[in-house]
């Protein structure tokens, strides 16, 4: 079984996870609102992914015999003033997981719990794909501030973040969905 201090925190992660995922939406919905349908269609599917995450996690901690809590998560923002807002708040984001992630690795090291240890090193892996993606989105939209269509072009042309299943990834709780 997992350490109690790493499964108090997983916990916490899993609100964090979800919180990130209706970020995604209402960002997703912004962009749809504006007729910028690329960046929409971006943003939902980085929130199915990032609820697929909370998702591992709990599956994680059912597997390993601890309890997985399912906490309730603020509302995300849903007003943004121009293009740029959006992808500044969704990299500033993903850093902001970035450092929760490596917290928990570095908790589960701290506390001898290897098998966790080990559980979140896709994790740190995923979180050096998720900045480096929204940076370079973030670069993009900022060039394309006074037209976002660029933007639309950009994504309809490199796809960021299509590089297909990982079979390397955790287990998602309920099946791969």
């Amino acid at each position: 079984m997992p350490a109690q201090p790493f499964v108090d925190r997983l916990n916490e992660q899993i609100a964090n996870e979800f919180a990130a995922s209706q970020q995604y939406v209402a960002i997703a919905a912004h962009y749809d609102a504006d007729t910028l349908p690329r960046l929409a269609a971006f943003f939902y599917a980085q929130s199915l992914e990032e609820r697929n995450h909370a998702l591992m996690m709990v599956r994680y901690l059912l597997d390993a015999g601890a309890q997985a809590a399912v906490p309730g998560v603020i509302a995300p923002q849903t007003t943004f003033g121009d293009p740029v807002a959006p992808v500044t708040l969704a990299l500033e984001q993903e850093r902001r997981v970035t450092e929760q992630i490596n917290g928990l690795a570095a908790l589960a090291r701290e506390s001898g719990d290897y098998t966790s240890e080990q559980f979140m090193q896709w994790f740190i892996k995923e979180q050096v794909e998720e900045v480096a993606t929204m940076s370079d989105l973030l670069r993009v939209v900022q060039r394309a501030r006074e037209n976002p269509l660029l933007a639309e072009e950009y994504l309809a042309r490199e796809a960021p973040g299509e590089a297909g299943s990982d079979p390397t990834a955790p287990p998602v709780a309920g099946g791969a969905v």
